[in-house]
């Protein structure tokens, strides 16, 4: 069978758009379409993705995720001759690859990108095809067209691997976040801190992202948005069944879905209103006054942990009685820290680690707001000897 000629590309967003230009700029005849009707002018498109796929010999897809890949072919299924290749480079969930793949038959060729719209542009992606070895063969300079090719197992296999590739790059942008809120705690020059950034091992997100990062991307255009990187981290959530913190913190990242992912960083920290009954707290236990702790507590609030071997289950009275307003001895000894909070609307998490004397605490805080200020409604602790 002969290299495809023809190229239909469906979804012609940023990445669709400029691999149907690098594919036209590379001599490939390729006509576009895209659900949303836009379309950017630097290549050939119709109205009907029929009309597309009637005439190509491959198939390339380029959509938002799995539902949006699995309507596009039931609606085209029909314009799609005996001998024509799908190669879909959509970030989709493992199962729905499996189903992809299992559906078209050796036709289908799942071949996730790595990369954004530069290297598209640039025919640098790296790519994670999975097909058979006739397809394969037949694809593979489309394929080279558009970066550097490694072939994996299965369908199943480079969905799942582009969520793993794309897991990195979400916690790369939320250790940034983390040292540019800190760089804004210590009241360091935001110009110096990303200097310093860039030579170490987030430099080159540093560096590609700087205009957003220096809040200097007002004619910057997102290559990769927020919206996007939080669909695939629910994906890999929900795949692997196993908690991943990144999902809940970039669903919840206060900016627009469509804005570049390097803005997930830019996020200020949390608002001294959450902060202030954590606060409470530690002041409570630095003094020894238990006025603090009403005021960092609800009412209903329990205190709950293991005590000398035993569970305990305190509310807050009771709690109360454990102090008697003043600090304790060994007080210039010991230390406090607030490791964790995550804000989701009207409820918080948080945790703490307390230093005292001997003895290492965890502490657990579920928070909620209620009119304009915060409490503490329940504590769990443990303790470590």
């Amino acid at each position: 069978m002969t290299t495809p000629h023809t190229i239909a590309v469906l979804g012609l967003g940023r990445m669709g758009g400029a691999i149907a230009t690098r594919l036209a700029a590379q001599d490939w005849d390729v006509l576009g379409w895209t659900r949303s009707g836009r379309t950017s002018g630097t290549v050939k498109t119709t109205g009907d993705p029929n009309e597309a796929v009637a005439q190509a010999d491959l198939v390339l897809l380029t959509l938002f995720d799995g539902p949006a890949c699995e309507q596009v072919l039931d609606d085209v299924r029909g314009s799609l001759r005996t001998d024509t290749i799908v190669l879909n480079t959509s970030t989709i969930a493992p199962a729905e690859a499996s189903r992809l793949a299992r559906k078209l038959g050796p036709s289908y060729v799942h071949a996730p990108l790595l990369g954004s719209v530069p290297s598209a542009a640039a025919g640098a992606l790296q790519i994670l095809a999975a097909a058979d070895q006739e397809t394969f063969d037949r694809v593979r300079p489309v394929l080279e067209a558009l970066g550097t090719v490694r072939r994996v197992d299965d369908a199943s296999t480079a969905a799942a691997l582009k969520l793993i590739a794309n897991n990195s790059l979400a916690g790369a942008v939320l250790a940034l976040r983390d040292s540019l809120r800190q760089a804004d705690a210590l009241a360091l020059p935001r110009t110096q801190v990303l200097d310093v950034l860039e030579l170490g091992q987030l430099g080159g997100l540093v560096a590609r992202k700087r205009p957003f990062l220096a809040n200097q991307s007002d004619t910057e255009a997102a290559e990769f948005t927020i919206g996007a990187l939080a669909k695939d981290m629910a994906l890999l959530a929900a795949a692997s069944n196993t908690p991943l913190r990144s999902a809940a913190s970039l669903a919840d990242t206060p900016a627009a879905p469509e804005a570049d992912i390097a803005v997930a960083a830019t996020v200020p920290a949390v608002e001294d209103a959450v902060l202030e009954p954590l606060r409470a707290y530690i002041r409570g236990h630095a003094t020894g006054d238990p006025t603090h702790f009403r005021n960092a507590f609800l009412p209903t609030a329990h205190i709950e942990g293991i005590r000398d071997g035993a569970f305990v289950s305190w509310p807050l009275d009771e709690y109360c009685t454990l102090f008697q307003g003043q600090p304790a001895p060994d007080e210039p000894t010991r230390s406090r820290r607030i490791d964790a909070i995550d804000v989701h609307g009207t409820v918080a998490t948080a945790t703490m680690t307390l230093l005292h004397g001997p003895d290492a605490f965890t502490d657990i805080f579920l928070l909620v707001r209620i009119d304009d200020s915060w409490r503490i409604a329940n504590k769990a602790y443990h303790r470590h000897p």
